[in-house]
């Protein structure tokens, strides 16, 4: 059994926030859980060509933003899932964080961030 409290995880400054990531490649359960900090007024292009991902918003507001401009409002109990290692901007609230639980399959090694530009998508 593996239990874990916020206080002692990994937490990694991935570009335009925090990841706090509770499970890794390393724990051997085949994916990832986060524990993902948005900061306020962030725009980040980001594309996982190797993982898929889901978000359950618990906290403050954004959206996720398809390629085609295509905007998905995010609230409190609002899930997205990028199925077919979609590009997407995630865009936090001008006036508040965004705070999300990720789940990636395959599991992440537990060091990967993000080299964010506005017109490439950062991928792992």
């Amino acid at each position: 059994m593996i239990v874990r409290n916020i206080d002692n995880v990994p937490t990694v400054e991935w570009g335009n926030g925090l990841s706090r990531r509770f499970l890794v490649a390393d724990d051997g359960v085949g994916y990832t859980v986060t524990d993902t900090l948005v900061r306020a007024g962030t725009k980040s292009r980001l594309e996982y060509r190797n993982h898929l991902e889901a978000c359950y918003c618990i906290e403050g507001s954004g959206e996720v933003v398809e390629l085609d401009g295509t905007s998905h409002p995010l609230t409190p109990g609002t899930l997205y899932a990028l199925d077919e290692h979609d590009a997407h901007f995630l865009v936090a609230s001008p006036h508040e964080d965004l705070r999300l639980v990720c789940v990636f399959t395959p599991a992440l090694r537990g060091d990967e961030v993000h080299s964010l530009d506005e017109h490439v998508s950062s991928a792992y």
